[in-house]
C-alpha cells in the first residue's frame, strides 16, 4: 500500500509540474486528428475509390476470417508503436530533436484522424461504427502513452538546452535519465497490452461488425 502511494504521488507530481505541457502535447495531437480528417476530403474520386476499394478487400477477408495470424499482428503492432516512442525517446536525449518530437506526435493525429475520417466518409455510420471497434480499442493505451512520452521526451530536451544555454543549472542528470528510462519501459509494457487487444480482441469486434453492415 505504501508504494502505492508513492508510485501514485509521484504520478500526481510529474503531472502538476509539466501541466502546461500536456495540455500543450494533447491539444497538439487533437489537431492532428482534426487535420488527418480534413484531408480526406482533399482526396481526388480516384483516390478515394482506390483506397475503398483496399479497405473492402481487407473487410472482406476479416469476415472470412483471412487476416493475419493473432501473433503476427500482435508482433508488427508492438514492434510498429515501440519503434516509434523510441525514436521520440531518442530525440528527447538531444538538443536539436524537440521539434521533432511533436512532429511524430502530430503525424500520430493526422494517422488516427484520417483512418476515421475516411471510413466515415465512405461508410457513414457503419464507418463510424468499424472505427469505434478497429481503432478505438488499442488507442485508448496507445495514444495516452504516445503523449506520456512526447511530454516526457520534449521535458528532458528542454533541460538538456537549459544545461547548455544556462551553465548555472546543475540538476543532476543521472536520476533524470533513470526516470526516463523507466518510463520507457513501463511504456513498452502497455503498448504489449495495446498490442494484445489489437491482434486478439478488435478482429473479432470487427468481423461482428463487418457482418453485421453485410446482412
Amino acid at each position: 500500500m505504501k508504494k502505492k502511494s508513492v508510485v501514485q504521488n509521484a504520478a500526481i507530481n510529474h503531472i502538476n509540474e509539466h501541466s502546461s505541457l500536456y495540455v500543450f502535447i494533447t491539444v497538439l495531437f487533437l489537431m492532428g486528428v482534426i487535420f488527418g480528417a480534413i484531408l480526406v476530403n482533399s482526396l481526388s474520386f480516384t483516390q478515394s475509390d482506390d483506397l475503398f476499394y483496399y479497405l473492402s478487400q481487407f473487410f472482406g477477408q476479416v469476415s472470412e476470417a483471412k487476416i493475419t495470424a493473432d501473433w503476427d499482428m500482435f508482433t508488427q503492432s508492438v514492434s510498429h508503436n515501440v519503434k516509434y516512442i523510441a525514436v521520440m525517446w531518442i530525440l528527447g536525449v538531444s538538443v536539436i530533436g524537440l521539434p521533432v518530437i511533436l512532429v511524430l506526435l502530430f503525424l500520430k493525429g493526422i494517422v488516427v484522424g484520417f483512418t476515421v475520417g475516411f471510413l466515415v466518409s465512405q461508410m457513414g455510420w457503419g464507418g463510424f461504427l468499424l472505427s469505434f471497434v478497429s481503432i478505438l480499442p488499442q488507442n485508448i493505451i496507445i495514444v495516452p502513452v504516445f503523449i506520456i512520452i512526447a511530454v516526457i521526451s520534449v521535458s528532458l530536451s528542454t533541460k538538456m538546452i537549459q544545461r547548455i544555454l544556462m551553465k548555472q543549472i546543475r540538476e543532476p542528470l543521472k536520476p533524470i535519465i533513470m526516470r526516463y528510462i523507466f518510463a520507457l519501459t513501463v511504456s513498452v509494457v502497455f503498448l504489449a497490452g495495446a498490442g494484445a487487444i489489437e491482434a486478439y480482441v478488435s478482429p473479432s469486434l470487427m468481423k461482428n461488425v463487418v457482418s453485421l453492415l453485410n446482412r
